[in-house]
């Protein structure tokens, strides 16, 4: 763009001049071509813009042609070509993918406000809001203005416009394809340079938009860059093998018979891999055969014939069952659409295959450029998909745009971008509800949350993954089913284990900003942990934050009316106390007093090998007025179908959070389940107990450690 203008005789850009747009139109219809036709120079793209919209009115682009030549008239490129011939080459880029007039239109206008004098309000004026709008998307935010920050602020300010209208990053994409392709006039540190923010950002969103024909050349441009050996040694592989019989074409060829017979009216092609993909192919395979270079591509007319042909072809041939994915049910998250199998060819060796309609090609190859106006009315509104429902606003662009805003810092938002865009496969995951959510591959069931439910994911306390109960750090894997639990206690909030879980940035940056906003108590304000208790006067308690914290106080004096302050209490987890329990506690190592029940086991270790029991007692004897308390129950029930999903929905409905659970094999029909679980509020431990007792098939729900079962 601007980076690659030099003006030869043009005044410098002064902001605010208006510029009388008819008396640059005059000066460029002067030698463009005869009244009444288009000029020369963009009547190639005209033909091609008939050719995918033959009704298309061809008068806008003829006037912003007009406009665009006169406004960059005696600007030049550094390769010395003149300027005009980089926004044609945009538009033809565009043209060729398919794109409607109205960001036709804006390609040919795109560098006109950020290299020239005219202003947005003209282009507007003339074009109409849609292609101002667009232009204004695509333009550069001044370095004089934003310095260092210059470069992320505009990635920033285009894609929040991307999520008002996708076409603008379209031009863009098609603007940095031209500009890579003729990126050889530049310094090799520029090169470098704007080859990795190409892979970094572009190159991952035309991923995302499912623009495969410019991400797949701007791969092998920054391929050749960025890795010029590796891009030598593949590219002379791939002639090498130019030479030689191609095995892939016999095996086209054997399709074409058994479709003709089974007479299904399909194109086959032998598809070509582009450098990088055999570069990928080789890392991974080792030793490459003809077979790997390229695949099958068979193209249909409708759905039902994609599976006419996949039955016929595993039939004929011997199927790798391996390699078969079914995109056509599950499409992907950018629209892609496809039948993928492999099949042993001539050779032996595996030949994949593509299967599609002619449709679900042109979306592989131009992704939202394909869909024409991105406006239109969808098909299916109800739908409750909503990351294909509304093209125009794929699902993780609306979640990209939703952490952008939490991070104004441009350093922070650049690394999380390159984050979020580095993540090059995506799994989908089912809902309870029947939707899906798109996620990077390796995110947990955190990520989940706060893809579904944004901020209301800080209220989650438990997951369940395929039926069965799961920690919400499990990592979640394609075609996962997730049923994520959630809390009415609108106070809980996350764990700062649970940044330890988060891939996403959406996800880091809501829990960062939670925990940031309700900070944990500092321990260290309260002083030094204290030695072992020993009789002697009270001290003043360090705060009343401290009582209000720890649910048990350490009794001094000889009629236990008194507390000893300072010392750092911990409740047992082999026995997990709560009110009224009885308790006793244990110095251990550090001054740390431990608490028990009395009747558990270890009390009894402790007290025989000759341990002094510290005199404790609970501060609020009922379990209510506040602190988290674990406790672990027992469940014994007579084994059933769906027995775990519906105790889990027993303790998920009590407002209760679930730490661990484990489930015993089946024994002669009976089962048993054991749960840690986190308590608000001790009190609700009774009706939790009852609550889960209530469920068909459970007859006993028992403290782990000794048999009290909750009371009828």
């Amino acid at each position: 763009m601007g980076a690659e203008v030099t003006n030869t005789g043009a005044p410098g850009r002064r902001r605010g001049r208006r510029i009388d747009l008819r008396r640059l139109g005059r000066a460029a219809l002067s030698g463009s071509g005869a009244r009444g036709r288009l000029p020369d120079a963009i009547d190639h793209v005209a033909k091609v813009h008939r050719a995918h919209h033959p009704g298309a009115d061809l008068d806008i682009l003829h006037r912003a042609y007009v406009l665009a030549e006169s406004s960059h008239r005696g600007q030049t490129r550094k390769s010395g070509e003149p300027y005009i011939t980089h926004p044609l080459a945009v538009t033809l880029i565009l043209a060729e993918l398919g794109a409607e007039t109205t960001t036709l239109t804006a390609s040919l206008l795109h560098d006109t406000v950020e290299d020239t004098e005219v202003t947005l309000d003209q282009v507007g004026e003339a074009f109409g809001e849609e292609v101002r709008f667009l232009v204004d998307g695509v333009t550069k935010l001044e370095k004089v203005d934003y310095g260092a920050a210059a470069e992320p602020e505009t990635f920033r300010k285009m894609l929040v416009a991307t999520g008002n209208d996708v076409r603008v990053m379209s031009i863009k994409l098609a603007d940095r394809l031209h500009n890579m392709r003729t990126l050889g006039v530049m310094r090799p540190e520029k090169q470098a340079r704007i080859a990795k923010v190409t892979r970094d950002v572009l190159i991952p969103l035309a991923e995302r938009l499912g623009v495969q024909a410019l991400k797949t050349e701007l791969e092998d441009l920054v391929f050749a860059i960025l890795h010029p050996d590796e891009y030598a040694r593949t590219r002379d592989l791939v002639l090498a093998h130019a030479d030689r019989p191609d095995p892939l074409e016999a095996t086209a060829t054997r399709v074409r018979a058994v479709l003709r017979e089974a007479g299904i009216a399909a194109e086959v092609h032998v598809r070509r891999r582009h450098f990088v993909s055999v570069h990928r192919v080789r890392i991974k395979r080792g030793e490459l055969t003809g077979s790997d270079l390229g695949r099958l591509l068979v193209l249909v007319g409708e759905d039902a014939d994609c599976y006419a042909v996949l039955g016929e072809l595993h039939t004929c041939f011997t199927p790798f069952i391996s390699e078969f994915k079914d995109f056509i049910a599950v499409p992907k998250f950018n629209l892609y659409q496809s039948l993928h199998t492999a099949v042993a060819g001539e050779d032996g060796q595996a030949a994949e295959v593509l299967i599609r309609t002619h449709r679900m090609h042109r979306v592989a190859e131009a992704g939202v450029v394909a869909l024409g106006n991105p406006y239109a009315a969808p098909e299916a509104p109800d739908a409750p998909d909503g990351e294909r429902v509304d093209p125009t606003r794929p699902g993780w662009l609306s979640r990209l745009l939703e952490w952008q805003r939490a991070t104004p810092d441009p350093d922070t938002f650049w690394t999380s971008l390159r984050d979020e865009l580095a993540q090059d496969r995506e799994v989908t995951v089912f809902r309870a509800d029947g939707g899906t959510i798109g996620l990077p591959a390796g995110s947990s069931c955190v990520d989940a949350a706060y893809a579904q439910y944004g901020d209301g994911a800080h209220h989650c306390i438990g997951a369940r993954v395929n039926g069965r109960l799961a920690a919400l750090g499990t990592v979640l894997r394609d075609g996962d089913t997730l049923h994520l639990l959630m809390s009415p206690d609108s106070a809980s909030g996350p764990s700062p284990e649970w940044r330890e879980h988060a891939r996403t940035p959406a996800a880091r940056i809501a829990i960062d900003r939670w925990l940031a906003a309700h900070p944990a108590p500092d321990p260290a304000a309260d002083g030094p942990p204290a030695a072992p208790p020993a009789p002697g006067p009270p001290r003043a308690a360090p705060r009343a934050a401290s009582a209000a914290r720890d649910p048990v106080a350490v009794v001094t004096g000889a009629a236990g009316e008194g507390e000893r302050a300072g010392v750092s209490v911990r409740l047992a987890g082999c026995c997990t106390p709560v009110p009224p329990d009885e308790v006793t506690g244990f110095a251990v190592r550090g001054g740390t007093v431990t608490v028990h029940r009395a009747p558990c086991p270890v009390v009894d270790r402790m007290v025989t090998s000759g341990r002094q029991p510290v005199e404790v007692r609970w501060r609020s004897p009922d379990g209510t007025g506040g602190g988290d308390y674990r406790v672990t129950l027992r469940a014994e029930s007579f084994s059933r179908p769906h027995l775990l999903a519906d105790l889990t929905e027993a303790i998920a409905a009590e407002g209760v959070a679930v730490i661990s659970a484990a489930v015993e094999p089946p024994y002669e029909q009976r089962v048993r389940h054991t749960y840690t679980l986190q308590l608000a509020d001790a009190a609700q431990l009774p009706e939790l107990m009852r609550a889960m007792r209530r469920v068909p098939g459970v007859y006993d729900v028992e403290r782990a450690g000794r048999s009290l079962t909750a009371p009828l």
